[in-house]
């Protein structure tokens, strides 16, 4: 995704992106923001009354996402469970500050922010961990194999036209930098997929057609959210 410039100071005069090493094909945009509220509405201070530094948040957000992880799964050897509450933390605080109208204030909460369901980082990262699960059990990797979706159930028609519209999402977003629109979209996409993975079993479909079928759709549904959450810079574990 590419960063438009609408900098007017001296520095920014010329071609910024060629000054910091970007290459001379990259745009860059200055994107303003709204305030980092505390719960108390104010804005968001230690309790000395100082800026807090995104350092102490993001350390704070990856230790509370290993405890969560550990009780989720305390079978995740340490050194992939370290990883997985890294991504977790911090893909939680990205989320949360890039889910927003960018224009607009919003309450800095670490609670909500990790939270498995609702508009949250996570609850996306355990969509797509549910579909590597699906995979592992047959054997096989998530990738979208040749063959065609059969959509017959209302949950799958709902999740494929969810998915179709991912192209167009993007390029949008490219051009406004409106990004707690790619925020909606993957929203509504991960609660598409689990309305699709309750209705419709997988791998205990009624013969190996919509088996395949099914998986098919799982393995799409896994590429979006992967790309669209990269590109708000969140990693995708395969396992939480």
């Amino acid at each position: 995704m590419a960063f438009r410039s609408r900098c007017t100071s001296r520095w920014c005069s010329g071609a910024p992106a060629t000054r910091v090493g970007w290459g001379d094909t990259t745009r860059v945009e200055h994107v303003g923001h709204g305030s980092i509220l505390g719960e108390d509405g104010r804005i968001l201070r230690s309790r000395e009354g100082v800026s807090v530094k995104l350092i102490d948040l993001l350390t704070e957000a990856v230790t509370r996402a290993g405890q969560q992880v550990a009780e989720k799964n305390p079978d995740l050897p340490a050194d992939e469970a370290a990883a997985v509450a890294r991504a977790v933390g911090i893909g939680a605080v990205k989320y949360a500050d890039l889910s927003t109208d960018r224009g607009k204030d919003y309450v800095f909460s670490l609670q909500r922010m990790l939270a498995f369901e609702g508009d949250t980082a996570p609850y996306l990262q355990y969509a797509n961990a549910r579909i590597n699960a699906l995979f592992r059990k047959v054997g096989q990797e998530v990738r979208a194999a040749d063959g065609a979706v059969d959509v017959v159930e209302p949950a799958e028609r709902a999740l494929v036209l969810a998915l179709v519209g991912f192209g167009d999402l993007v390029a949008s977003v490219e051009r406004s930098l409106e990004f707690h629109r790619l925020c909606g979209y993957l929203l509504a996409v991960a609660s598409a997929f689990t309305t699709f993975y309750e209705h419709c079993p997988v791998l205990r479909a009624e013969n190996e057609q919509i088996r395949d079928s099914r998986l098919r759709l799982s393995a799409l549904t896994s590429q979006v959210l992967t790309v669209g959450l990269g590109l708000l810079g969140i990693e995708s574990p395969e396992r939480m």
